[in-house]
């Protein structure tokens, strides 16, 4: 009885951190992807900014990126916990 408990807490740890998982990379996905856009909207309606706009975007999706990133490593170590 208590293997078969042991077998299913270590199965939810597992699921949980793959949805966590989940869910990070698609919260990831699309605040890049909103980033994206409204930094092509700005350049669209003031091109002579555009180097200024294109600089804090990449500055704002590697951010992003970078939390998204830690975001997995925490669902993976609780995975292999």
């Amino acid at each position: 009885m208590s293997t078969t408990m042991l077998l299913m807490d270590a199965s939810l740890g597992l699921l949980g951190a793959g949805i966590g998982a989940g869910v990070v990379a698609l919260a990831a996905g699309l605040g890049i992807g909103k980033i994206g856009s409204a930094a092509m909207e700005a350049i669209a309606r003031q091109p002579e900014a555009s180097g200024k706009i294109q600089t804090a975007m990449i500055i704002s999706a590697a951010l992003i990126e970078g939390v998204a990133l830690f975001g997995v490593l925490v669902c993976l170590l609780i995975a292999t916990k």
